[in-house]
């Protein structure tokens, strides 16, 4: 039997490029190895496309400098675009290079393009999670693992995702969202505007980023313009939530994994004790310390609760194949706000999102294949479609 041929997509122009490195190498580690042949696609902080031995130093931490690749090197094609033609994705020379794309009749076929039957992308943050990629997997007619276009973008802004939300009936934390330029402009009339509609704390940060990166939480006017200045260097909208529980009291972390597409099913909920104040890249990644509790205590209808909000959630932005949903609850009212939706989750056999369905009786390995096989349902379902008369 022929062995189906998935591309594992990673790194990329992302504040979140190491943890990409790290979801991309457990997934290579735990994949079906009888069942799948392994494709690594690498993408450098600077946007350049690796295959092959290339791709491999990436992933682990040894590729020195893009700047030493020639066009029409098999191991390593920069690119500034992808083409498609069949169920390859082919790989042209930057713009400007000595070789042009459409002019290399002596290149071998293999030289330029990557062949694949199905693309699982692990390209946390802008430029991968956020419908970029998706949108060139799409022009490619290429099945892929996870949201589409529409549920990518709006699972990645989080002024967008939190509309969408509220018109779901979904309960959301207050919250205003400004623009960079406006900030920079008159930084003292949004200041005031911020502090008369919101209670300190608040949290500050870039509506499209992930892995808490650039988010800060202020307690004072002071905290609230550095945090404001942090968030605006990663992004061009900044959202500002007031914190759940006040001053005096934080917020439990509650997360839930969904996975499906039309019919989505939610795992059991988990809770995040931060080794920190909150939950920042820090604690995430960098200091030991946090604590993951699995299934979260809850009790039987807190957790039916978040499941089904989890659900209504992954539905309301549009998503598919997966997404990790994050919760907040009031530790005294004990209210459960939606807090956001993660459309490529963090992927190490020990990140959140396998390890709670792991708990739920779908263990890492059969987790990737199910993510595969709904990647290959939704092309099906798409190819159903009409798109000229």
């Amino acid at each position: 039997m022929k062995k189906l041929r998935v591309g594992i997509l990673f790194g990329g122009r992302s504040g979140e490029h190491e943890v990409s490195l790290l979801s991309a190498a457990s997934i290579l580690d735990a994949i079906e190895k009888d069942k799948y042949e392994v494709v690594p696609i690498g993408i450098t902080k600077e946007g350049r496309w690796l295959t092959s031995s290339s791709a491999e130093k990436l992933l682990r931490g040894e590729f020195s400098s893009a700047k030493h690749l020639r066009a029409g090197d098999p191991d390593a094609t920069p690119g500034a675009a992808l083409l498609a033609k069949g169920e390859s994705i082919v790989v042209p020379p930057v713009p400007g290079d000595a070789l042009a794309p459409f002019d290399v009749p002596q290149r071998r076929l293999e030289d330029r393009a990557i062949n694949v039957d199905v693309v699982f992308p692990v390209l946390h943050g802008t430029f991968g999670e956020d419908g970029t990629i998706q949108g060139l997997l799409e022009l490619a007619d290429l099945p892929y693992v996870g949201a589409g276009v529409l549920g990518s973008a709006a699972g990645m802004d989080k002024d967008v995702m939190k509309r969408l939300f509220r018109d779901a009936g979904l309960a959301i934390v207050r919250h205003l969202t400004f623009l960079r330029a406006d900030w920079q402009k008159d930084p003292k009339r949004l200041r005031k505007e911020i502090e008369k509609k919101l209670n300190y704390p608040v949290f500050v940060k870039p509506a499209n980023l992930g892995s808490s990166v650039g988010v800060s939480k202020a307690r004072d006017r002071k905290e609230l313009e550095r945090a404001m200045d942090e968030a605006a260097a990663y992004d061009r909208k900044i959202i500002i939530e007031e914190g759940v529980g006040g001053k005096d009291r934080k917020a439990r972390e509650i997360e839930c994994s969904v996975l499906g597409n039309e019919r989505p099913e939610a795992s059991i909920a988990g809770e995040v004790i931060p080794c920190k104040d909150f939950y920042d890249y820090e604690a995430k990644y960098l200091t030991e310390g946090s604590e993951l509790i699995i299934p979260a205590k809850l009790s039987k209808k807190q957790m039916q609760q978040v499941q089904e909000m989890a659900v209504q959630a992954f539905l309301a932005v549009d998503c598919a194949g997966m997404a990790r949903v994050d919760f907040l609850m009031d530790p005294k009212t004990e209210k459960i706000y939606v807090n956001e939706v993660n459309t490529i989750p963090g992927f190490t056999a020990i990140s959140m999102y396998p390890k709670l369905w792991a708990a739920s009786g779908l263990p890492y390995p059969k987790l990737i294949d199910r993510l595969i096989q709904l990647a290959l349902e939704r092309h099906a379902e798409k190819k159903k479609t009409k798109f000229s008369r």
